[in-house]
C-alpha cells in the first residue's frame, strides 16, 4: 500500500482535484479544512501498483501553480487487512511501480560524486589484480562495491521518457566511470605484468553469446527490478560483471602493450554496453513506462525508436567486427 498526500492553497482547485483523484478509486481518502495559512491536505491510500493516475490528474490540474506539493509513502502495515484484488490483470498491472518514485531512484544513481568516483576506483584495483591472480572471489567482491548499474538505468530510463537532460547526465556520468576504470587499470599494466595464463582475465578477451546474453540478461533484469520495486542490489553485481572486468582488462592489457588482447576486451566490454542499454530500455518500455502527457508520450516514442534503432545498429556492426576477428585468425569467438 503507499499513502499520497497533496497539500495546496484553498480555492477554486479544490473541488476540480478531490473530484478527479476519487475516479481513481482510492481504497481511502479525507480532505482537511484550511489550516491557519489557507492550505487544504487531501490524503488517498492506494493499493501497491496503484496512484500513478491520481498523481497525473493533480499535476494536470496544477501544473503552472505554486505553493502546493505532492509526497508518495509506503505504508509497512494496515488494518483490517486488505483483500487481494480478485481481478488476476488487475494484479498483474498493478507490479509497476509509480514513475515518480523510479525517477526518484534512478536519477540519484546519474550523479557524479566522490562517492561514485572513489567505489569505481577501489573496485577496479581490486578487479584488475583480481584477474590477473585468477581469483574469482576478488573479482566478485570487486563487483560488490562497482557503482555503475545506476548510469545505466539512468540513461534508458532517460531514453523511454523522452528526458534529454536526465540522458545526457547519466551518459556523462557511466563514462566517467568507465573512462576512470580504463585509466586506472591502464596505468597499473605500465608497473605490474598481467598473468596471460590466467583464466579469468583471457575470459574477458572472448566475446561469445554468452557474453552478449549475460549482458542482455543483466541489463533485462535491473531494468525489472526498478519498474517492480524490487531491490536492485543483485542485479547490480550482473551490470557490473558485464562492464568493469573487460574494462579493466582492456585497459590492464594495454599498459602493459598486450594491443591485440586489450582490443578484444573493449570489444566484449562495447558489445556488453550496448547490450545492457538495449534490454533495459525495452523492459521499460514494454512494461508501460510512459511520460505523463500526450506530446511528451509522442517525444518519448521518438526517443524509444531512434535509441533503439541505434543500439540494434550497434550490436550488428560490432557482432560483424567480431566475426571479422575470429575469420582473419583471431581467437574471438564469432556471434
Amino acid at each position: 500500500m503507499r499513502l499520497i498526500e497533496v497539500t495546496f492553497p484553498d480555492g477554486d482547485k479544490v473541488q476540480p482535484i478531490l473530484k478527479a483523484t476519487l475516479k481513481t478509486e482510492p481504497l481511502d481518502h479525507r480532505l482537511t479544512e484550511p489550516d491557519a495559512k489557507g492550505k487544504r491536505l487531501l490524503r488517498l491510500t492506494f493499493r501497491d501498483g496503484d496512484g500513478q493516475k491520481a498523481i497525473d490528474a493533480v499535476q494536470a490540474i496544477m501544473e503552472g501553480e505554486q505553493n502546493w506539493r505532492l509526497v508518495v509513502i509506503p505504508i509497512e502495515a494496515s488494518v483490517p487487512r486488505i483483500d487481494e484484488d480478485p481481478d488476476e490483470a488487475t494484479r498483474k498491472k498493478r507490479r509497476l511501480a509509480l514513475r515518480e518514485e523510479m525517477f526518484q531512484d534512478i536519477a540519484k544513481g546519474a550523479e557524479i560524486n566522490s562517492d561514485f568516483l572513489m567505489l569505481t576506483a577501489l573496485s577496479t584495483v581490486v578487479v584488475v589484480f583480481g584477474l590477473s591472480a585468477d581469483n574469482v572471489a576478488a573479482v566478485i567482491g570487486a563487483m560488490v562495491i562497482a557503482p555503475l548499474l545506476g548510469p545505466i538505468l539512468a540513461f534508458s530510463f532517460g531514453s523511454a521518457l523522452g528526458d534529454l537532460p536526465l540522458m545526457l547526465k547519466a551518459a556523462r556520468t557511466a563514462v566517467t566511470g568507465l573512462a576512470l576504470g580504463l585509466a586506472l587499470s591502464f596505468l597499473v599494466g605500465l608497473f605490474y605484468e598481467p598473468n596471460l595464463y590466467s583464466n579469468e582475465l583471457m575470459s574477458r578477451t572472448v566475446v561469445g553469446p554468452d557474453s552478449a546474453a549475460l549482458a542482455l540478461a543483466a541489463g533485462a533484469a535491473a531494468a525489472l527490478s526498478i519498474a517492480t520495486g524490487l531491490p536492485a542490489a543483485l542485479v547490480g553485481v550482473m551490470v557490473a560483471v558485464a562492464l568493469l572486468p573487460p574494462a579493466s582488462a582492456a585497459g590492464l592489457l594495454a599498459g602493459s602493450g598486450s594491443w591485440d588482447l586489450a582490443g578484444r576486451a573493449a570489444l566484449l566490454l562495447s558489445i556488453n554496453v550496448v547490450a545492457v542499454n538495449l534490454s533495459a530500455l525495452m523492459v521499460y518500455y514494454f512494461k508501460g513506462v510512459r511520460p505523463r502527457t500526450w506530446l511528451e508520450r509522442r517525444s518519448a516514442k521518438r526517443s524509444v525508436y531512434v535509441n533503439a534503432g541505434v543500439w540494434i545498429t550497434m550490436i550488428l556492426l560490432l557482432s560483424a567486427l567480431a566475426a571479422h576477428f575470429a575469420a582473419t585468425g583471431g581467437e574471438v569467438v564469432q556471434l
